[in-house]
């Protein structure tokens, strides 16, 4: 049934997103993979011409094509991540990160507050600025803390990681980086999918957080995890690499108006989207308006802390913050780029007019022979999310699991939807990460002071029980 309809490129299209799958659950890079594969469809494409030499020069050219049409598709994202991470940078240079975290140190007066004010610290740090900022920014000044009252180094770089590497980044509900490149591929405004990345990322943390807090109670009262030590964590060499910054006279006003000023836009957006659907503010509008907030507190952060010198000053700032963006996409640009030619009103603009939908017309012969077998589409999806997830990234995951949502849930957008979201929630969960020890573990294990496998070996069960729950809301959702 599979070779009804089936051209030579559209088996090739097939060929190559099983090679990326593979190479992803063998922890391979996909790359390259996936620029082949846009050089095999481009060779084969319809418009390429007759002859060997012109059938090459039109692949060669379908690479930059594609790829300037997938960074084109991203660039607003990489944009607000540079400008947020710019602002941060500002903030740090001065002192204020730590201001803005330090009140939440006397809500922690034993393990248990100490475990779930890290983890709401960690989930709000995370929506703005991403999880790896937030790690510096959350470790350095609650972890210490939390030490003293009883929570284990464990306990604390388990909250951290569920809520930021886990939650926050897998719903992404403020800068909505990953829920574009997941609509995206799905062909999908992101205002179709954030409800589901949003409820699905909250039951897998709930479950998550639940289990995780049930056996690190459970070791702590076998005495399995110590509780005591303060952890020893140099904020020069974890921050700034260099001298602790010495606070301006204006940070104790930018700790107090910053926070109050990026949650204000928050809550606008929650609000708007609650309570005045006609108005609220999604993807593209959501992206122009925290960016807009981002350039404006970076500016005035630069002012009061270098005065007229910021005029230069902030130049240091938002490089550091292209190159952070930057070293987050480069690698995803390529992937995005590939999985676009599955819908055909991207192919059509690089490989030309009367170019197919390659994943398209075959999830939609795929789609037929599983008809109204929502659980197999619903953990299938998830499989697919987790498998993605494996090389450690997370995102580069999101353009497959979104075309093959498109491909498979047939006519209906809410179907496509829901599976688009559980998607990515797995990729993210997995990938981003927390149970990959080569992923955001990592970051948060060497924060902490603790074995990144040691982490993703405590997240294994809470993230699997949370995955599996997610499966079936989602298969009784697709009924």
């Amino acid at each position: 049934m599979l070779s009804m309809g089936m051209t030579p490129a559209h088996w090739t299209f097939v060929l190559v997103v099983v090679a990326i799958i593979l190479a992803m659950a063998f922890r391979r890079g996909v790359i390259i993979l996936s620029i082949l594969g846009i050089v095999a469809l481009g060779f084969q494409s319809v418009n390429a011409g007759t002859g060997a030499v012109d059938r090459t020069i039109f692949a060669v050219q379908s690479v930059f094509k594609a790829m300037l049409m997938s960074g084109t598709q991203l660039f607003d994202i990489v944009l607000l991540i540079a400008l947020m991470l710019a602002m941060l940078r500002s903030l740090q240079a001065q002192g204020v990160d730590e201001m803005m975290v330090a009140p939440l140190r006397k809500f922690m007066v034993g393990p248990w507050s100490a475990f779930f004010v890290i983890g709401a610290a960690m989930y709000i740090a995370s929506v703005f600025f991403w999880p790896s900022p937030a790690v510096a920014l959350i470790g350095t000044v609650l972890i210490p803390v939390a030490a003293r009252v009883g929570l284990p180094a464990m306990g604390a770089a388990v909250a951290m990681n569920i809520a930021g590497h886990g939650m926050a980044l897998s719903a992404d509900p403020v800068i909505q980086a990953a829920t574009r490149i997941s609509a995206s591929a799905a062909n999908l405004p992101s205002s179709a999918v954030m409800p589901y990345t949003s409820l699905f990322s909250t039951i897998l943390g709930v479950v998550a957080f639940a289990v995780a807090a049930l056996l690190l109670h459970r070791d702590m009262r076998k005495g399995r995890l110590e509780e005591g030590p303060a952890i020893s964590i140099s904020v020069s060499v974890v921050v700034t690499a260099g001298a602790p910054p010495v606070p301006g006279r204006f940070s104790r006003l930018l700790a107090f108006c910053v926070p109050l000023v990026l949650l204000g836009v928050g809550a606008l957006m929650i609000y708007r989207a609650v309570f005045t659907p006609d108005k609220a503010i999604y993807g593209s509008d959501a992206t122009a308006l925290l960016g807009g907030t981002a350039v404006g507190l970076l500016i005035l952060a630069s002012l009061a802390h270098e005065g007229h010198r910021a005029l230069e000053g902030i130049v240091i700032h938002l490089t550091e913050g292209f190159l952070f963006a930057i070293r987050i996409f480069a690698p995803v640009i390529p992937i995005v780029a590939f999985f676009l030619l599955g819908d055909p009103k991207h192919a059509i603009t690089v490989l030309g007019d009367g170019t197919p939908g390659y994943l398209m017309d075959v999830g939609r012969i795929v789609g037929e022979s599983i008809e109204g077998n929502t659980t197999l589409l619903a953990f299938g999806i998830l499989l697919i999310g987790m498998l993605s997830g494996v090389e450690g990234s997370g995102f580069s995951g999101l353009p497959l699991t979104g075309a093959l949502s498109a491909a498979l849930a047939g006519v209906s957008p809410e179907n496509v939807a829901i599976l688009a979201g559980a998607g990515q929630i797995a990729s993210v969960w997995v990938g981003g990460g927390t149970i990959i020890p080569w992923s955001g573990v990592c970051a948060v294990a060497g924060i902490a002071g603790v074995s990144p496998e040691e982490l993703a070996r405590r997240n294994l069960i809470p993230v699997f029980l949370g995955l599996l729950t997610v499966g079936i809301v989602a298969a009784l959702m697709l009924e």
